[in-house]
């Protein structure tokens, strides 16, 4: 089956997760990502052995791409690097800050060999600003972003249990990739991109911000939601806790009718609407938690699906393992086959089979024949 990016050439300069996210992305779609490493390897192939041998994290965000190893401070490989880049659609880099410009790898040089080069550099706060030499990775991101102030119970900040800032940025690097492509489509000119963790961060908190200007940031309240009530985890009958979700105040009529039994709890004036069940939400809670603690997990279930009520289970990882919605794809790695999450997008043409994990440097010397001195 064609693929979207088949006949791409992406050149990745790359370590950790954002970057090898970004262009395992594109990998899937069909193009070619050559991923460049030092003599040792992406340090994230040593993150832990989980995946069958292999590292979790690498795994899952090195499918489908060629390893070719450089040291790009020895002149014979900087040279078939920059070889490699006059042939190629896309460079993407996270060395760190300043690195790739210290080796000629900036931008301006390789857009000035190859007009049509796409490039996308990943920093952690950006190339502008006080921050912009600083190191950073997921954690310290999701601190200085607030991110971690509205995450977890109110005692105690949490981190959010992946690495998503990473992933974030990984993702807003591949959307303007794909943007750029189609606008050389156009222009037949590639440009110079950038997308940082921290602006990737900084957008998905837009909300708090708002919050925060607009009189007071959103308390951390655990597994309720800190500004739509009732929408949070409650006890039933046999301990088990279950998620519900009202999104308005029909499905909250709905809700007191059908679920708690008093239609006229709706018309409580400190229950009337959502404002005015957030700021007494400990009183709600006590109502509701008097109901759903009489009931079976069985029950309620029955009763909010008859309501046509939003809810759900929490579950832990070995439940998402047994998930009968969870769709699974299987790729080889150097230590055989691993089971992965399927891409999200699905296609009316069927999935397309994903590459490879490589093991380090397999590719090299195919690579660098093809790209040598007397290659067309």
């Amino acid at each position: 089956m064609h693929q979207p990016l088949e006949g791409l050439l992406i050149i990745a300069l790359e370590q950790a997760v954002a970057a090898p996210y970004c262009t395992s992305r594109l990998a899937d779609a069909g193009a070619r990502v050559i991923k460049v490493e030092r003599a040792e390897g992406d340090f994230a192939r040593s993150y832990d052995n989980v995946a069958g041998g292999e590292s979790a994290y690498f795994v899952w965000t090195n499918r489908g791409k060629e390893s070719l190893c450089l040291d790009i401070k020895s002149p014979e490989d900087a040279a078939l690097l920059r070889r490699m880049l006059q042939r190629a659609d896309v460079f993407v880099q996270n060395l760190a800050p300043g690195a790739a410009a210290r080796a000629g790898l900036s931008s301006e040089i390789l857009r000035g060999a190859n007009s049509r080069l796409i490039t996308l550099d990943i920093t952690g706060y950006g190339s502008e600003g006080p921050y912009r030499d600083m190191k950073a990775y997921d954690l310290l991101v999701q601190c200085e972003s607030g991110l971690a102030s509205i995450t977890g119970a109110p005692e105690q900040p949490g981190r959010v249990g992946v690495s998503i800032s990473d992933i974030a940025c990984g993702m807003y690097a591949h959307a303007s990739i794909l943007e750029a492509l189609i606008e050389r489509g156009r222009t037949g000119e590639g440009k110079a991109l950038a997308v940082s963790l921290f602006d990737a961060t900084a957008d998905w908190m837009t909300v708090p911000l708002l919050h925060q200007e607009g009189g007071e940031a959103p308390q951390r309240v655990g597994l309720h939601h800190p500004s739509i009530a009732p929408y949070g985890a409650y006890t039933c009958l046999g301990g088990e806790q279950v998620v519900i979700s009202i999104q308005n105040e029909r499905e909250w009529t709905g809700f007191c009718r059908q679920v708690l039994g008093d239609a006229e709890l709706a018309k409580t004036p400190r229950f009337a609407d959502n404002a005015a069940r957030c700021d007494n939400r400990p009183a709600l809670d006590q109502v509701i938690e008097q109901i759903f603690t009489g009931l079976s997990r069985e029950e309620l279930a029955q009763r909010l699906v008859e309501a046509n009520i939003a809810y759900g289970a929490i579950n832990s990882v070995e439940d998402l393992a047994r998930h009968p919605q969870l769709r699974r794809v299987t790729v080889d790695t150097p230590s055989g086959p691993v089971d992965l999450v399927a891409p999200p997008a699905q296609s009316d043409q069927g999935p397309c089979a994903l590459g490879a994990v490589p093991p380090l440097g397999a590719h090299s010397d195919a690579i660098r024949r093809e790209f040598g001195d007397d290659a067309n």
